[in-house]
């Protein structure tokens, strides 16, 4: 039954969206309005006219130039936020050791810099800058109704500077609706074998580094009032890059889960007077009295904990710190809201977008009230990012954003109709249909001939934002594949449900991805010693080529 309404919902959106999806004004009909910052309009229309929120409304007036929607039954939102991720940034190329993978061709690859500071340790560099990404590469997140995005690298102590995009545009700067917002901190270490190599040496060096830029703020300061018989100061870009962090015009950020963690992050920031940030926050709720006497902000992961121990007699069994941290985490949110403190709704690196609104309606069920956990996704997200003056709400003059379900966006049930980012709207497209995978038999009854493709085989998949590379191990009996599966961040996993026929190669993998499991499906066409096709994944498909290793 679920299913039937989902397919119903999607045929029906496309009856919706016979017309031009090119036209610059809209006019939604007859829909049920969320609005998030007012009372919800149980039957009213959104004109939508160049990119904005032209009228809202149960009388609103109908431009002649408009091109109408009728949405009878279904219900409109602000776009949803995903307050922390990497999506549009290139992945980092692996760590060379410090004395290894030297020569020109490692040198280049390197990024360039005139930073004192080692990789990692550099807070100037700026997610902004670095996107490589197009409105094609966000088509999975926006069928999941998130129109914005604050994206950060998750690599280094220093992650960089994080900046606020709608995932729409014909270049990075038409996507770009705040380029710098904050500067992101991970209590790790560099992978590069440099200094600091211990997370004791971590404390320090950020210590240090921020002790250097206070010197260097006053230093500067004295040196513009009266630069006469005064040394000038270095031009010093990293650590003049924190130095808006200590003047508390820029938030820092610090990725902190465990208790021990953020109530580290809290003391470093009251150190320096920092304006803290606290994202993942795991166990933020048992510090909530010290983040809200801090004013600290939270932008709460929603990749909840999942049990990763295998069902078996012979696994040992999950710790009972464990088993309480996947208990208590769906929690967190409902304590974080009667404490006080401000908090907004994050991915926290999930595959399956479909998490992201099934994990916060456990929020609900575990204390929440819906409307904060709408907000969290939305208004309140605009809020902490400092975009609400035009993004968040459903009001007339901000940006255009808006997605259309059929059902609430809570329910299981739930079906995302319309899309709308920056005015455009995006027509929902059909979910990939499953190849069959059962091998045939042709009308004469002689068996078609078979592919042989044991061997090594070399992926790539292209993820959005990036390329993930892929080593394929296979074994082959008749039409029978299965063999082994590599890959940097995904870890080793033995392959299942191998099938070749004379065109083709299909299987299925179950990966540990950050400490989650995740189901895929691989199926692509061969030529010669080519192959080509898709990755079915929780979130979408994603293509996939490759080449088979002599």
């Amino acid at each position: 039954m679920i299913m039937k309404k989902i397919v119903f919902a999607f045929f029906a959106s496309i009856s919706l969206f016979s017309v031009s999806i090119f036209a610059q004004t809209y006019a939604i009909t007859n829909v049920k309005i969320v609005t998030v910052s007012g009372a919800t309009i149980e039957k009213g229309t959104v004109v939508v006219r160049d990119g904005l929120i032209d009228a809202v409304g149960e009388t609103a007036k109908i431009p002649a130039d408009a091109r109408v929607f009728n949405a009878t039954g279904l219900t409109i939102y602000p776009g949803f936020f995903d307050s922390n991720t990497n999506l549009g940034l290139p992945q980092a190329p692996p760590p060379q050791p410090r004395g290894q993978g030297g020569g020109q061709a490692a040198q280049a690859a390197q990024p360039t810099s005139n930073s004192t500071y080692a990789v990692g340790l550099q807070p100037e560099v700026s997610a902004f800058e670095k996107i490589a990404a197009t409105e094609a590469s966000f088509e999975q997140q926006r069928n999941a109704g998130i129109t914005t995005i604050l994206t950060v690298s998750r690599d280094g102590i220093f992650n960089g500077q994080s900046a606020v995009l709608n995932l729409a545009g014909d270049s990075v700067a038409a996507m770009s609706v705040k380029p710098k917002f904050a500067q992101h901190i991970t209590f790790t270490t560099l992978r590069t074998g440099q200094f600091p190599v211990s997370l004791l040496g971590t404390f320090a060096q950020l210590r240090q580094m921020f002790l250097d830029a206070q010197r260097l703020n006053d230093w500067k300061k004295s040196y513009a009032t009266n630069p006469r018989g005064m040394k000038r100061p270095d031009a010093d870009a990293s650590l003049e890059a924190l130095i808006p962090l200590l003047n508390r015009e820029m938030p820092t950020v610090f990725n902190a889960n465990s208790e021990r963690e953020i109530i580290r992050s809290l003391d470093f920031a009251k150190e320096f007077n920092l304006k803290p940030i606290i994202s993942g926050g795991f166990e933020a709720w048992k510090v909530a009295g010290h983040l809200k006497k801090q004013d600290a902000i939270v932008l709460l992961s929603l990749n909840f904990p999942k049990k990763t121990t295998a069902n078996s007699a012979e696994a040992d069994p999950e710790s009972m710190e464990t088993l309480r941290l996947r208990i208590e985490t769906p929690k967190g949110a409902a304590k974080l809201t009667q404490a006080g403190v401000k908090f907004a709704f994050q991915s926290g690196g999930m595959q399956g977008l479909g998490d992201f609104f099934a994990n916060a309606n456990k929020t609900i069920e575990n204390g929440l009230s819906k409307d904060n956990a709408l907000k969290s996704m939305t208004l309140t997200s605009a809020e902490i990012l400092g975009v609400s003056d035009r993004l968040g709400s459903i009001e007339v003059g901000k940006i255009a954003n808006l997605v259309v379900t059929n059902g609430d966006i809570f329910s299981k049930d739930r079906a995302i109709t319309h899309v709308f980012v920056d005015g455009k709207f995006y027509e929902q497209k059909a979910p990939p249909k499953p190849e069959e995978k059962k091998l045939t038999m042709p009308a004469t009854g002689e068996m078609p001939k078979i592919l042989q493709v044991a061997g090594t085989w070399s992926l790539t998949i292209d993820a959005p934002g990036q390329s993930l590379p892929v080593t394929l191990i296979l074994t082959q009996q008749g039409d029978k594949v299965s063999g082994k599966m590599e890959a940097q961040q995904l870890g080793g996993s033995d392959i299942k449900s191998g099938l070749v026929t004379a065109t083709n190669l299909t299987f299925d993998a179950t990966v540990n991805f950050q400490g989650q499991s995740l189901d895929l499906s691989f199926s692509g066409k061969i030529t010669g010693n080519q192959i080509s096709g898709s990755v079915s994944t929780p979130m979408g498909a994603i293509p996939f080529s490759g080449v088979k290793n002599p």
